[in-house]
């Protein structure tokens, strides 16, 4: 089966349901692209293992997840939610979701003690945080899961799942995947909290949430 043709039957599976956004856009950012890797508990998120090994995740439930986390997170005051991520690709689209939602976020190494310290100058005390990598964010995994904070995740196939609440099954390694992740999920919380209508886009688009590469 050629590539085309795999990605046709993508949109066939994905047509069942109504997406947050056209399945293209999905496939453009490569949200459904895993690793050679497939963990226990991620293989119940892909849709198929290529003949080269590579997992591909099952959009239709990464769009799911994206639902579902959205109503989640508008549960929770803005100023007790927290993003981090320590990837370097995870940075901007971090920073770019605290500003349209208004969330506190953490990107770069996380200062052990973060959240469990109250001594430490940069202690916080959120009531449920996002991490963009479970194994690159483990020190706020850690902390969170110490402390009793829900965990909201966008999961690859690689990753393991141990105290995260919430999987968004996800490529969380890709420039792309992650700009229309974060922008994704903003645009949710911010529909689920009435703040924007569910026929409105951001204000901000997809592109001001990617890293730009300097050439």
């Amino acid at each position: 089966m050629s590539g085309e043709e795999k990605k046709e039957t993508l949109r066939q599976q994905a047509s069942q349901v109504e997406l947050l956004i056209p399945l293209d856009m999905y496939l453009a950012a490569g949200v459904h692209i895993g690793t050679h890797i497939g963990t226990k508990h991620m293989m119940k998120f892909v849709y198929r293992i290529r003949p080269d090994g590579l997992h591909i995740l099952d959009i239709r439930k990464t769009d799911e997840r994206l639902r579902l986390a959205g109503k989640f997170i508008a549960r929770y005051e803005p100023e007790k939610i927290l993003a981090v991520s320590v990837r370097q690709y995870g940075h901007k689209p971090v920073q770019k979701f605290a500003d349209v939602t208004r969330v506190k976020c953490i990107t770069g190494r996380i200062i052990p003690g973060t959240l469990t310290n109250p001594h430490l100058e940069y202690y916080l005390e959120p009531d449920v945080i996002i991490v963009t990598d479970p194994r690159a964010d483990s020190q706020a995994v850690r902390e969170a899961a110490e402390v009793g904070i829900p965990i909201v995740a966008f999961c690859d196939t690689d990753n393991k799942t141990e105290y995260i609440d919430l999987i968004i099954p996800a490529n969380n390694k890709g420039r792309k995947a992650l700009a229309l992740l974060y922008w994704l999920l903003a645009r949710q919380v911010l529909r689920e909290r009435g703040e924007l209508p569910p026929d409105k886009e951001l204000p901000v688009p997809v592109e001001e949430f990617e890293t730009k590469i300097s050439k």
